[in-house]
């Protein structure tokens, strides 16, 4: 049955047509003949990671789409409103992700060393885990949407329009969280094709409400926030669904079918999810909080300034996906030669898909510089801003490049369960760099004019942008170097030999 689930799934990839595939192929083949990367290794990570990148690419277009209509329908404010209200969904979404991370670990290892049993108790468990975090957090950003905004903006007119976006997106907590344990429960089950069949279909699903909303019925942010919201629960459904009947309409047979007897956790489960998944809930909740700090030190320069730098971001993000296929796919792969035992080829793919992936990020930011302005026009058509969204875009192509390397050397350590260092460097990286040269930044900005913000100041902002991204790359990236992970790995893998289609 293993063997069946991999078939399927690696035929369901090879015949679907797209340039995507193709580019990373031709990355990959050109970094083999370099001697970067095996060819035989090049294929695997591809068809595991392309997937991944369409899934990230749809719903960091959702993202981009949501700033770039409610700009057009109503304005930098809104823009700036939407960039406040973000990092409170960021947040949720980053403490829900450090739990996903647990669970590709734990399935991965169990999906070629363990039962059937073992990889339900453990996607099982990440659930009811991720569930008792998100409702509390649901339920507190619709309680005091309006005071969570304060904290961050001092423009009335942005607090106005985050308040309205946060406080219906707070419905989609819950769902968002999830659907993470979903998708990532599929990618370390070596299934790429089913969850970004699923969530790259509700966010183009999700574009399409907010088009409707936004620009029809004209209910601004509001309608921005229900299409996330709808998306996430039409999403979410799916993926029951297909764990429970082992197949969808139009998508297929999952690779696994959970088993939902009683118990849905043991303590020896509770103990490995916390283990792994607290230090990745510390890392991503140390890089979506620190954007609460920085959005209130950027909002001093001014509603401008703020909506440059959140079209910044989102661009930034957008140039990020090729992380989520590479840094998921090494993890997948990683774990999966752990669960065998073989440490030497974990290390290898470990290895060769980290650089395949910097490769693809070098060659993506570098298009993007080209055309910043270009890209910046998208967002915003006032000349007077033009020029500094611009500069900011230009910025986060060079930051982005570091992004990749952090994300490469994460993947082995979170299939390892080495999950502490990855939040060692991000918490370095914002909270002893990155805040304080925008602060310092901001402190050259004259009190009576903040709006007309100094040279020096702005290009505190820029450097603090790279160094959020620098610094997390060189400290996750030694900690890879030193090879500790395998050692660390051998005390999460499952002792049964029979995989989990047994």
């Amino acid at each position: 049955m293993l063997g069946h689930g991999r078939i399927v799934v690696s035929s369901r990839l090879r015949t679907v047509p797209n340039p995507l595939r193709w580019l990373l192929l031709s990355v990959g083949y050109l970094l083999a003949r370099l001697g970067v990367i095996a060819p035989q290794r090049v294929e695997r990570t591809t068809d595991l990671a392309w997937p991944r990148i369409v899934t990230g690419l749809a719903r960091m277009s959702k993202s981009a789409a949501d700033v770039a209509m409610v700009g057009i329908a109503l304005g930098p404010a809104a823009i700036a409103g939407v960039g406040l209200a973000t990092p409170y969904w960021g947040l949720a979404f980053g403490i829900s992700g450090g739990i996903a991370g647990a669970t590709i670990s734990l399935v991965s290892q169990r999906y070629t060393g363990g039962t059937v049993r073992d990889l339900s108790l453990a996607v099982t468990t990440c659930a009811l885990v991720t569930a008792a975090i998100m409702l509390p957090l649901g339920v507190l950003y619709g309680t005091v949407p309006e005071w969570l905004i304060g904290l961050v903006g001092n423009d009335a007119a942005s607090i106005a329009y985050g308040t309205d976006y946060l406080r219906v997106l707070a419905l989609g907590v819950p769902f968002a969280g999830l659907n993470l344990i979903g998708s990532r429960t599929l990618v370390g089950a070596d299934d790429a094709w089913t969850p970004m069949m699923l969530r790259a279909g509700g966010a183009v699903v999700n574009v399409a409400i907010n088009a409707v909303l936004i620009f029809v019925l004209e209910m601004g942010v509001v309608g921005a926030a229900i299409g996330t919201v709808v998306a996430n629960v039409l999403v979410l459904t799916a993926f029951v669904v297909g764990f429970t009947t082992g197949r969808l309409p139009v998508i297929g047979e999952f690779p696994v079918t959970l088993d939902l007897e009683w118990p849905p956790v043991t303590r020896a489960d509770v103990r490995d999810v916390l283990s792994i998944g607290t230090p990745l809930v510390f890392t991503n909740g140390a890089r979506r909080a620190a954007q609460f700090p920085m959005l209130a030190i950027v909002a001093l320069f001014g509603p401008n300034v703020l909506a440059a730098y959140v079209v910044a971001r989102r661009v930034r993000d957008l140039m990020d996906t090729p992380g989520w296929g590479f840094s998921l796919a090494s993890s997948s792969l990683v774990g999966q030669e752990l669960g065998t035992g073989d440490e030497r080829s974990a290390d290898t793919y470990g290895r060769e898909v980290l650089w395949f992936g910097t490769g693809v990020y070098l060659i993506s930011a570098t298009i993007v510089f080209v055309f910043a302005e270009q890209v910046g026009r998208v967002f915003v058509d006032d000349p007077s801003i033009l020029p500094l969204v611009t500069t900011f875009i230009a910025v986060a192509c060079v930051s982005v490049v570091f992004r990749g390397i952090s994300g490469g050397a994460t993947g082995p350590l979170r299939a390892s369960g080495d999950t502490n260092w990855p939040f060692y460097g991000q918490a370095l990286g914002l909270y002893v760099f990155a805040i304080p040269v925008a602060y310092l930044g901001a402190a050259a900005v004259p009190v009576p004019g903040l709006e007309a913000a100094t040279p020096l100041g702005i290009g505190a902002l820029y450097a603090a942008l790279v160094l959020e991204t620098l610094v997390p790359a060189v400290v996750t990236y030694y900690r890879f170097e030193t090879g500790s992970w395998k050692v660390i790995s051998r005390s999460y893998r499952p002792e049964s030999g029979s995989s989990p289609g047994d």
